[in-house]
């Protein structure tokens, strides 16, 4: 099979947003697994990795998978200490973060987040075998065997980092937490998402909400519709909700948006989408 398959597992921005007005969309802040043939990449540690966790740990006695984080703010790793193939002795699990370094590592991080007094000591009861790995945003890593992810720095406070994944053909771009520039098209989001078959992009606003928040480090739906055009991108996955934004908001964005650009989907908790080889090559 060459094709990419992808779930959503979380799909919220900013903090959990569970309860029945965001019952179909989903409350759990972002995670996305991705299944490249037999390897497995997730795209960010939000509250789904512990669901996605725990259906891993199902299926095998151990897991083998790269974790790919686009920044350290508590959303985007609070699932981390609850994802079980932690606690297996057969795992093998990498975490990577660009942007971290010089002033500090990702582990190092790691560690403060499953400690006291923010958490209790969580690190040592792990059993698998665990390397974090840092980068510069822009190095081109090599998960494993024919999967290419390309990298890239985002706008948004304290820094982000895009990525891009390359299977035999098939392409994504993981683009959440930055912020757009009325007007222009950032560099490094047009070179991630060029010609891609599917673009994950952070749409947490509207235009018109975006005019109050600007500085918060975040893009709207709108802006997604415009980058996914001019790059060519196939298909657009609206992403990292707002927590005020319920179920009918979001309806109402879905459709708009499908109107702008047929590939529009808005992501759903549970969702999965398949991505076959692009007709633009990179």
């Amino acid at each position: 099979m060459t094709d990419i398959a992808l779930r959503f597992w979380g799909v919220r921005g900013s903090i959990p947003s569970p309860g029945s007005r965001t019952a179909r969309y989903g409350g759990n802040t972002a995670c996305v697994e991705v299944r490249c043939g037999d390897h497995l990449v997730i795209f960010d540690a939000g509250t789904g990795l512990r669901l996605l966790g725990n259906e891993l740990v199902q299926a095998a006695a151990g897991v083998n998978t790269d974790i790919f984080l686009s920044h350290c703010h508590i959303d985007h790793i609070a699932g981390l200490p609850f994802f079980a193939p932690f606690f297996l002795p057969a795992s093998q699990i990498r975490v990577w973060a660009g942007n971290l370094l010089p002033e500090r590592a990702l582990a190092q991080v790691a560690r403060t987040v499953m400690s006291e007094p923010l958490f209790p000591s969580a690190a040592g009861i792990f059993r698998a075998n665990i390397k974090f790995r840092d980068f510069h945003a822009g190095a081109v890593l090599e998960p494993r065997p024919g999967v290419t992810v390309r990298t890239a720095s985002l706008n948004h406070p304290g820094r982000a980092t895009g990525y891009r994944l390359e299977y035999r053909g098939c392409s994504i771009a993981y683009i959440t937490d930055t912020e757009h520039r009325p007007g222009e098209l950032d560099p490094h989001v047009m070179a991630l998402a060029d010609g891609v078959g599917l673009l994950i992009y952070d749409c947490n606003y509207t235009d018109d909400e975006f005019v109050a928040r600007a500085g918060w480090g975040h893009s709207t739906w709108q802006e997604g519709v415009r980058i996914a055009k001019a790059a060519g991108a196939e298909a657009l996955a609206i992403f990292h909700h707002d927590p005020d934004h319920d179920d009918d908001f979001l309806d109402q964005i879905g459709a708009q948006a499908r109107a702008l650009h047929p590939g529009a989907v808005v992501a759903t908790e549970g969702m999965t989408l398949r991505v076959a080889p692009t007709k633009r090559r990179r």
